[in-house]
């Protein structure tokens, strides 16, 4: 077997945890990160001091120590860390299942933590530092900020496919839907119009103030653990069915100027992984958490997950296709990075898990299995999760 098929359904999410999310929470990260992760092994039913294992985001800068001793973890046996910002949540589960399955250790622990909000986060506040690698070649000629780079992928697909602002639009909108039915996003108050989308400041041409995600501090968890142990825990249990990464040949981060194609993109390349260790395809799935930090990269998803064919992604979102309850696949139902918060894409996995217990706010009917995704236009990695 390989090993994406021997990883199959040997593993689960038995526990998820979250903090609250919003602008300039008092807590650190680590705080924050703390609170999620004790959150995540109480809702598995388990002792800290059963946990064995730890991966997290390199960004989070070392903190697995300082947590392990705070939350009250046991002898870590693995730990592991995951770059690429965005691309890394998926791959922080998915590494946590490898190791259960291969028994290196028995609770593994994954999280999030991130003050997104703070001044000191943003490019320009680090203005003295020198720009290195290939942001040389892009940050002093004016693409500052992810947005700037994704708008001009998004432009290059605008003129290629025809897609328009109202696809865009589309996403947005089915997004901000969901969080309205959640009342732990930080937009469940806040309607959306499509004249208020189309009205909207320009944050990066053709990118507009409701295609970017948002600016949010929170921290979420989650505990794997092999499947016969998580079927004597507290809830029914999430399989981890399948995993994959993915990064393309000559491949730039976001901009992507060395591709032939620069609009095939790493869900490419994970996709062909991930649906190629499971036991059924893009048709058979029920409900996609699609990473969403810019509106664009969903109907970018959709074609390089085999959801429809190259360029057809934009078209794919009209009809209300995206919304819950009645569009053939109904995504982010939490609100994700657009509209409930923006945790490096970590809060789709919650929800892939809530959608496969059968807890969401925008519950979809009979869902029994979910695909979830981290960034596309950095190194990626993928989920499928089956109930």
């Amino acid at each position: 077997m390989t090993g994406g098929v021997a990883l199959r359904d040997r593993t689960a999410i038995a526990g998820i945890g979250q903090t609250r999310f919003g602008r300039g929470l008092p807590e650190s990260e680590l705080e924050l990160g703390c609170l999620a992760v004790a959150e995540a092994i109480a809702d598995a039913g388990l002792d800290p001091s059963e946990v064995d294992g730890a991966v997290i985001f390199s960004m989070e800068d070392g903190r697995e120590v300082q947590l392990a001793r705070s939350v009250g973890l046991g002898d870590l046996r693995f730990f592991a860390e995951v770059g690429y910002g965005g691309g890394a949540g998926c791959a922080t589960v998915g590494l946590a299942a490898l190791a259960v399955a291969s028994g290196q250790c028995e609770v593994a622990v994954a999280w999030r933590a991130r003050k997104r909000a703070a001044p000191s986060s943003r490019p320009w506040a680090r203005v003295e530092a020198r720009v290195g690698g290939d942001f040389q070649w892009t940050r002093p000629f004016g693409l500052l900020r992810p947005v700037d780079e994704i708008a001009m992928l998004t432009r290059r697909y605008m003129h290629e496919y025809g897609a328009t602002r109202d696809h865009l639009a589309n996403v947005a909108l089915a997004c901000r839907k969901h969080a309205n039915r959640n009342p732990r996003a930080v937009m469940h108050d806040r309607l959306l119009t499509r004249e208020q989308y189309m009205e909207s400041r320009w944050i990066s041409e053709p990118l507009c103030l409701f295609d970017n995600c948002l600016e949010t501090d929170g921290a979420l968890a989650c505990v794997v653990v092999s499947a016969e142990r998580a079927r004597d825990l507290r809830h029914p249990p999430v399989y981890i069915h399948s995993y994959a990464q993915g990064l393309p040949r000559q491949h730039q981060v976001m901009t992507n100027y060395f591709c032939e194609d620069p609009l095939r993109g790493p869900s490419h390349v994970c996709s062909e992984r991930l649906f190629g260790a499971a036991e059924f395809g893009p048709g058979d799935v029920d409900v996609a958490q699609i990473y969403d930090a810019f509106t664009p990269l969903i109907p970018l998803s959709l074609e390089g997950y085999g959801f429809c064919g190259r360029g057809e992604g934009a078209a794919f979102t009209e009809e209300g296709a995206l919304e819950w309850p009645d569009g053939r696949l109904p995504i982010n139902t939490s609100g994700g990075g657009l509209s409930e918060a923006y945790v490096h894409g970590f809060n789709l996995i919650l929800e892939g898990v809530r959608q496969m217990r059968g807890t969401s706010t925008c519950q979809v009917e009979g869902a029994e299995t979910c695909l979830v995704t981290s960034g596309e236009g950095v190194p990626t990695s993928a989920l499928l999760l089956r109930s």
